[in-house]
């Protein structure tokens, strides 16, 4: 590794590599800095292995890397990233922290102490094919069969219903997707968002946390249905984690899909699009006795604790999330995070539903911030898979996977 190199661990997405790479280039024209940078893209466990497992940011390995709220904690509790909190008392980011939703900022706030700056946001929601959804032709045929009016769905049955409708694997055009790869997180995050849009909760009354509940039984109990329906749903649906689902629909194999909200905004921006003009996003659909919360999840920058480049690091992570470099993350494809950029009337123009992002974070829920959350959430992983792919009574699976983690919560 080369004194002259600059080095950040970026997650592996085309908007996030290419922007990091412009934003670089202008930092370096603007401040005069001779490094070379060395951004290099890995899949998520690849990162989290070279950051967390293998000290990666506390060793100096890496400089700078994006994070995510999932890991922010257990970084933060193995002292593997920098504390900006005098950095920003010194020279504080344009309009910090006013210039971002306080939904992007708590996350990294610990004991008083700021760890990041919010890098890339997007709440998941449901994307759907306006075009379809608008089709006087595909109103009167679902009427004709159903007997009631074509519209966006609202609940996790009518969604199902709707995708069964518009499942036509003849066009390449399939209903539906879950994002039901088994990498601790996209199917983490569908446990949760069946849990909480069922009206219940991760943790009991004591906060400790509670896998084995009714809701959870009610979600799963779907989840299964729903993964074996071939009537509905991309027959890929079990190797998509979110960016291929995305890529999915942004190729027009899918009518719609729960996703994070920059896989919305990727289909107006991506060149091979054949979608473009033809997205609309709402509330992620609600179970009987629920309501359509959305998963608050977003990436950030860190500067590592062993970096020999933390004055420059500072520096270059203050300068990407500036107004500017922000709407230029956008435009590129990924989600800004600033209020402006949500605002922004280039962006809105080129997407036209990228000012719902502010009503999105008004309905919003976040995992918990636990220093063991990968633990916890691998065993919640396997207890889906489990559900998906055996037919184990789903209780059964549950009560197993609630001794698990209470083992995890006791040692």
């Amino acid at each position: 590794m080369g004194q002259n190199k600059f080095r950040i661990a970026v997650r592996k997405f085309d908007a996030f590599e290419s922007a990091i790479d412009k934003i670089w280039a202008s930092f370096c024209k603007e401040t005069g800095c001779d490094l070379e940078l060395e951004a290099v893209p890995l899949d998520l466990h690849p990162l989290y292995d070279t950051i967390l497992k293998e000290d990666g940011l506390a060793n100096g390995t890496w400089d700078v890397s994006l994070i995510n709220t999932d890991w922010i904690t257990e970084a933060y509790a193995t002292n593997a990233v920098e504390d900006l909190t005098p950095y920003i008392a010194k020279n504080a980011p344009l309009d910090f922290p006013n210039g971002w939703s306080r939904s992007l900022l708590y996350k990294q706030e610990f004991e008083n102490k700021i760890v990041g700056l919010p890098f890339h946001d997007g709440p998941e929601c449901l994307i759907y094919r306006k075009d379809l959804f608008q089709s006087a032709e595909e109103g009167a045929a679902f009427h004709k069969k159903y007997g009631k009016p074509l519209v966006v769905p609202k609940t996790w049955d009518d969604l199902m219903e709707v995708a069964e409708f518009f499942n036509r694997p003849e066009d390449h055009l399939y209903g539906t997707t879950f994002a039901a790869y088994p990498d601790g997180h996209n199917t983490v995050f569908d446990f949760c968002l069946q849990l909480w849009t069922r009206g219940g909760e991760l943790f009991d009354d004591d906060k400790k946390i509670k896998l084995n509940s009714e809701q959870a039984a009610e979600g799963m109990t779907f989840y299964r249905k729903a993964l074996q329906n071939t009537k509905a749903i991309h027959p890929e649906s079990r190797d998509f984690d979110s960016v291929k689902s995305g890529m999915a629909f942004a190729n027009g194999n899918l009518a719609m899909m729960v996703n994070w909200f920059g896989f919305a905004s990727m289909c107006e921006f991506l060149e091979d699009s054949k979608v473009k003009g033809k997205v609309d996003i709402a509330n992620v659909p609600a179970g009987p006795n629920g309501e359509g919360t959305s998963l608050n999840a977003y990436w950030m920058y860190v500067i590592g604790s062993g970096s020999k480049n933390k004055d420059l690091a500072y520096e270059f992570i203050k300068f990407a999330v500036n107004q500017e470099n922000d709407k230029l993350l956008t435009l590129e494809g990924a989600i800004g995070c600033r209020k402006t950029t949500w605002h922004d009337k280039d962006v809105n123009t080129e997407v036209p539903y990228y000012y719902k992002l502010e009503a999105l974070h008004k309905k919003t829920r976040s995992l918990p911030r636990k220093s063991n959350w990968s633990e916890i959430a691998d065993v919640i992983d396997q207890l889906v898979l489990d559900v998906i792919n055996t037919s184990k009574e789903i209780t059964s699976i549950l009560d197993h996977a609630q001794n698990e983690v209470d083992r995890i919560e006791n040692n």
